[in-house]
């Protein structure tokens, strides 16, 4: 009897084993305009899980990036909110998590980062590292995230390949390893030398890609010197040597520990180098790992199910008004219809219909595994990172950042008879960790704090086009918000303001620096929070 039992839990570890295998799941960081959501569309469609790739700055035309699925994000051209797209590419299953560029929306970039096991990295070679680069590497390094980097827009004029590598190494402070190697830059560019397959891949403007096999690393063939100009030939071979000899060798465990990233050259609005770079990417990546909890290392193999929520969304389609949680499986297998405690309430929650995602589609799902990302219809059972369980023996996989606003606004819906839908709309938009909201203490005025002022103009739209409420909005010179642990009694500059957070608890919303560093010296017994 005990063999029996001893035998189906090895066969269905193993069985796990053999899904976990099969799955990557990773996050594609960019600063803005350097080509991350068209990167993602060309691996889309290279999977053949789109017949057409869309483009970010195709706005007059019907034609928008898929994973660009809000309406303000079709107008302008940018991402706003993290989505994600599950799809088969070569065997494999992957789970991409598309996330914002631009620096207002980085909250939501953090949170989905905790959510990936390793990030491809996309650099505009004219540009180099660029500002939001560095703070979403610096996530990524403290993690200890596995890191991609694709160097983008090659057929474009740009900076020196070595000045690149210079770059990454100086201003990131990661090693590099470049996989290939381009042969010209701009006009005169005529492919990549892929190192690890002694291939060259040739590119024209046609988009007719052609690859040439080297025995030996011989650069001397005549049918070679007529494919590429003579002295740009010359100049490879010169550099590859240089590399071979000079250059520092590709080290795996350093690329797992994120220490070394491996990086390609390539130029995605011609999908020229991705079919190479997704074959050494599923190759090198990792599959999906293990976290730590507070009851120690949760292996993705545990038989026992587990998952993390990192994201909530609201009115991902407006006609049904829904609301969805997505989970990062961490551990075990998800079943349909299967029951799991939430840590943080010590509630049990039936997990009745689980969601896979296409961008703004998607369709149920019966079962999945470590690595895949699922959406819990949420009638308000979950928050940003709660823990599920299969089992009352929980723990927890801690908490999720959250970041201090910097950016404050009185609102209120400019209709009073729409304070119902004003109310609901401010609730669920604050659930999703888009705003932070606060009542003031005298006259319970609404006030939202954002990281980014963007986000007001989405918290705008998305209250005309979600709740149907139009907005007036007072901006606030304020810029910092401070937690205090006791309020009674506290008199407070007439330039601050007093106020509680959507849980009751009292805090004092800043002018500026100044202004905060007075009360603290006129007040040197009230202790201030930067996070609640």
């Amino acid at each position: 009897m005990i063999s029996i039992q001893k035998g189906n839990y090895n066969m269905k570890r193993s069985q796990l084993e053999t899904e976990i295998n099969k799955r990557k799941t990773f996050a594609i960081i960019s600063h803005p305009d350097a080509g991350k959501t068209t990167l993602t569309e060309k691996i889309l469609f290279l999977s053949g899980a789109i017949r057409s790739a869309g483009t970010v700055k195709s706005r007059k035309s019907e034609k928008f990036a898929t994973s660009d699925w809000m309406e303000m994000e079709k107008q302008r051209g940018i991402s706003i909110t993290s989505s994600v797209m599950q799809f088969t590419y070569d065997g494999y299953n992957i789970n991409i998590l598309d996330t914002p560029g631009h620096q207002d929306f980085s909250e939501d970039t953090y949170r989905t980062l905790m959510a990936v096991d390793s990030v491809v990295m996309i650099i505009d070679a004219a540009k180099g590292v660029e500002a939001q680069t560095k703070k979403l590497f610096k996530v990524c390094s403290d993690r200890g995230i596995p890191i991609f980097t694709f160097i983008n827009k090659m057929d474009r004029q740009g900076r020196d390949p070595y000045e690149l590598l210079e770059d990454i190494e100086e201003v990131l402070g990661i090693q590099s390893f470049p996989m290939n190697w381009p042969i010209g830059m701009g006009t005169t560019f005529q492919g990549v030398y892929d190192r690890n397959g002694h291939k060259i891949h040739l590119y024209n403007e046609q988009k007719e890609h052609q690859t040439y096999t080297l025995e030996n690393e011989d650069f001397t063939s005549h049918t070679l010197k007529e494919l590429i100009d003579p002295d740009q030939l010359f100049e490879l071979q010169e550099t590859i040597s240089l590399l071979n000899e000079a250059g520092d060798s590709m080290d795996l465990e350093a690329i797992k520990q994120g220490k070394q990233t491996p990086v390609f050259f390539g130029s995605a609005i011609s999908s020229f180098g991705i079919p190479a770079f997704m074959e050494h990417f599923l190759e090198l990546a990792p599959e999906p790992q293990g976290r730590e909890s507070n009851n120690g290392y949760i292996a993705p193999s545990e038989l026992d199910f587990s998952g993390i929520v990192f994201k909530i969304q609201a009115n991902m389609n407006p006609a049904h008004r829904d609301r969805i949680a997505f989970m990062r499986i961490c551990s075990g297998t998800f079943k349909k219809g299967m029951d799991a405690w939430n840590d943080r309430t010590q509630k049990s929650v039936k997990l009745a219909q689980g969601q896979q995602f296409f961008a703004a589609s998607r369709g149920n799902i019966d079962e999945a595994y470590p690595g895949d990302i699922v959406g819990l219809y949420d009638p308000g059972l979950y928050q940003i990172g709660d823990t599920l369980c299969g089992t009352k023996d929980t723990f927890s996989y801690g908490k999720l950042p959250q970041f201090p606003p910097e950016h404050f606004a009185k609102v209120r819906a400019k209709n009073a008879m729409k304070q119902k839908h004003f109310y609901k709309g401010v609730a669920q938009l604050s659930e999703e960790g888009a705003i932070q909201v606060y009542k003031t203490a005298a006259m319970e005025e609404t006030i939202i704090g954002v990281v980014g002022v963007l986000q007001f103009e989405v918290f705008e739209s998305r209250l005309k086009n979600e709740y149907g409420v139009v907005l007036e909005i007072q901006p606030l010179p304020h810029t910092c918000a401070r937690w205090i642990s006791n309020d009674q009694s506290l008199k407070i500059e007439s330039t601050n303001y007093k106020a509680y957070d959507q849980q009751g608890n009292p805090l004092i919303i800043f002018e500026n620096d100044f202004a905060l560093r007075w009360f603290q010296n006129k007040n040197p017994d009230i202790e201030l929070y930067e996070k609640r």
